[in-house]
């Protein structure tokens, strides 16, 4: 969409202090809510949706648009009785997004429930602190809603892969939706709560999407299961230390240049460090698919293709074909499997998300678990092929410092 061709689609939605329940009122604002509205009301539901608001705005706003209005990506909420109880405009616009605005600040937005406290954010916004972090962190809410347009980039930001990390890293429920497009690789939908995945849905394959029905805690922090607090270099700087070895070797994962180090032999530990990153790895193959090679890499630095955010990233992964040069290119499918594996990391952030994925793009609810000295470990044998097991770190305080970023490898 430009501009111009998104406006007729776009309403003016008005703040959710004006206490307004469209289905019985509504003409009062806009027409395009009634109907959201009517469909929490006749169902005794809440409702949440993505759509778009427009504020209109003049010359005495110097930050006001020459076409005379704001046009926002817009979250709203809908309660049981059908009024509308959050607006939320996205902070974080995706590269593509130039038929919106931003906000003048981010907007951290919250409802209540009977059944916890909740809060809102939409697709790119995951990656960065406001509001998604200031969500959980400061303002404590129980689950995350999250419309999203999610483009799978493997091996590390798949859909269903990274928000599921995401939940099990913040500690809160977390429902996302996606929209169902195999054209541009958007697909994965998920109800996930701390300690896993609850369900979810991927399918590459046709178009057809799917409803996702779960049973969550509504206090997750709440729960005898709640994850204790994560010391997330705790293990790698005081336990056993594996030296990283002259055979080390770069290669690039989403345009990152990470460090490698192959993993020669059935069993054992390794490590591999970058910067200030060491990632350490202890692992033993239960048996190892002809012609695969796997391998453990760190990345420490600003990445800067699609969006600029620092990361720290320790992962087990496995490489495209038995050519080295091809490790981090995408992988989806796998036929080594694991007896066991836990990997830790030396991180300088609190913010890490552990994955793991098996050979199909499938989650691995249940099998794994992080200690609170932050290994990410397998509780049981996996019983999938393993395609990469991953520590996926956000520095987000080194977001304000001025540092040349390295440049991508190519465009």
């Amino acid at each position: 969409f430009t501009r111009e061709a998104i406006y007729p689609y776009l309403e003016d939605i008005p703040d959710p202090g004006v206490n307004w329940i469209p289905c019985t009122n509504p003409t009062r604002f806009g027409p395009a809510p009634e109907r959201l509205s009517c469909m929490a009301r006749n169902n005794s539901i809440y409702v949440v949706a993505n759509m778009g608001d427009k504020k209109p705005c003049n010359s005495s706003d110097p930050s006001c648009p020459s076409d005379g209005r704001y046009q926002y990506n817009t979250d709203v909420v809908f309660d049981p009785e059908g009024k509308l109880v959050a607006r939320y405009h996205k902070y974080n616009l995706f590269m593509s997004e130039t038929q919106f605005n931003y906000p003048k600040e981010p907007e951290a937005v919250t409802f209540e429930t009977p059944f916890g406290k909740f809060g809102i954010f939409t697709c790119f916004d995951i990656l960065f602190r406001e509001p998604a972090v200031v969500l959980v962190s400061e303002l404590q809410v129980d689950t995350v809603l999250f419309p999203t347009a999610w483009m799978n980039v493997l091996p590390f930001l798949t859909a269903v892969e990274f928000h599921s990390a995401w939940a099990m890293g913040m500690g809160v429920n977390f429902l996302a939706a996606n929209t169902h497009r195999t054209s541009l690789s958007m697909t994965g939908s998920g109800i996930y709560a701390p300690d896993g995945a609850r369900t979810y849905y991927y399918n590459m394959e046709t178009e057809d999407g799917r409803l996702l029905i779960a049973e969550l805690n509504s206090h997750p922090r709440l729960s005898p299961a709640s994850p204790p607090a994560v010391n997330w270099s705790s293990y790698a700087w005081s336990g056993p230390r594996s030296s990283p070895n002259d055979r080390d070797f770069e290669g690039l994962i989403f345009h990152d240049r990470f460090t490698f180090t192959e993993l020669t032999k059935p069993e054992g530990a390794v490590a591999v460090c970058q910067k200030d990153l060491c990632c350490h790895l202890s692992y033993k193959m239960a048996g190892k698919g002809e012609d695969e090679v796997y391998v453990l890499g760190a990345f420490d630095g600003l990445h800067v293709v699609e969006g600029q955010y620092y990361l720290q990233i320790c992962t087990l992964l496995k490489c495209k074909s038995p050519d080295l040069k091809t490790c981090g290119q995408p992988v989806e499918t796998a036929q080594t499997k694991f007896e066991m594996f836990s990997l830790s990391g030396t991180f300088g952030t609190n913010y890490v998300f552990p994955e793991v994925l098996y050979s199909g793009v499938q989650l691995a609810p249940g099998e794994f678990e992080v200690l609170n000295d932050g290994r990410l470990m397998s509780k049981t044998r996996p019983t999938k092929p393993v395609v990469t097991v991953t520590l996926f770190g956000r520095w987000y305080e080194r977001d304000h410092l001025k540092e040349d970023p390295q440049p991508p490898a190519f465009p």
